[in-house]
């Protein structure tokens, strides 16, 4: 039989855990088609999220909890839970159950019927507020204006995906990166289901504002060269304008000699000039650090601490393996 493999980052869900895990007991204990394990990854919470975890009746499933040195983001937390997973397919889900369990068993009909690599799951719909609306819509229609031409309009949360992809990853573990992204340039063969993004009901989004700005450099930086055109392009804009501007002002002073100088010109054009010079720069040391931090091969994230459920042969009992 086939093994689903599901990673859950949490952070400071404490008081989503119990309801978190009383869903996952009563959806999974009704699959048999395929078994299931859970792999919660804990990112440096700093409330009880971890000590609820390790206390919670995981009966439908078996289960490891990854816990983190520190907080190092959603997308370090699913790398890790990818590079421990057994599952013959691999997919996300989130603490706070904004995207149906039921996923998890329709991305797996469609990755068997279709027999494809990768599966999205494309929200149809979603329940959140319209600012984060307008975000990810913007996001989006960048994405794949510059950087990636088959991103989809509506973004995506959740992809279901086999082991080939997983050894992709595992051996390609990218920081300050968007795992999601780099999933859907890999050029496997992908298809996709739609579905319905449901409201939060416990607990506060930890998808700050902050985190979605670095999101949005993170993925520019990573998978596309606009901005270095960018700043190409506009170099070459303000280097013809500056040709005009010359050729103008000889032509005015020979011609008719009716300019009158003074600073405020001048400090216009150094304004605008440095201001130009500063943001190109900007940009050019966003790359360099970008390259610095990848030959530096300091590590993604740090595991703290490792529990595991795992099944003995010879007398069919659970045992809890806690690996510091």
């Amino acid at each position: 039989m086939a093994k689903v493999s599901v990673i859950i980052p949490v952070f400071n869900e404490a008081e989503n855990i119990d309801h978190l895990v009383f869903e996952l007991n009563s959806y999974f204990q009704q699959v048999t088609k395929y078994d299931t394990e859970i792999i919660f990854v804990n990112d440096g919470s700093s409330d009880e999220t971890m000590e609820k975890l390790k206390s919670a009746p995981h009966l439908s499933y078996t289960y490891k909890i990854i816990s983190f040195s520190r907080n190092f983001g959603s997308h370090a937390a699913l790398r890790a839970g990818i590079n421990r997973a057994n599952g013959d397919y691999i997919t996300f889900m989130y603490a706070d159950l904004q995207d149906p369990l039921s996923l998890v068993s329709q991305l797996y009909d469609e990755m068997e019927s279709k027999g494809v690599d990768i599966t999205w799951a494309f929200r149809n719909s979603t329940a959140v507020a319209r600012a984060e609306q307008l975000f990810s819509s913007a996001y989006a229609t960048l994405m794949r204006r510059y950087a990636v031409p088959n991103f989809p309009k509506k973004g995506f949360d959740v992809v279901m995906f086999s082991r080939k992809v997983k050894g992709c990853l595992d051996n390609n573990v990218e920081n300050n990166s968007s795992i999601f992204i780099q999933i859907l340039s890999l050029g496997f063969k992908q298809t996709g289901i739609t579905y319905d993004k449901r409201a939060r009901l416990l607990g506060k989004s930890k998808w700050t504002i902050s985190k979605k700005i670095k999101l949005l450099i993170d993925s520019f930086v990573a998978f596309s060269f606009a901005p270095i055109r960018l700043v190409s392009f506009i170099g070459i804009v303000f280097f013809l304008l500056g040709i005009f501007w010359s050729g103008y002002i000889i032509f005015r002073k020979i011609m008719f000699d009716d300019l009158a100088s003074g600073w405020p010109a001048l400090l216009s054009i150094l304004m605008v000039g440095f201001g130009i010079t500063n943001i190109s720069l900007g940009i050019i040391a966003e790359y360099l650090w970008r390259t610095l931090d990848a030959s530096r091969k300091r590590p993604v994230f740090v595991i703290d601490e490792i529990v595991e459920e795992v099944m003995e042969a010879s007398s069919e009992t659970r045992v809890l393996l806690n690996i510091k």
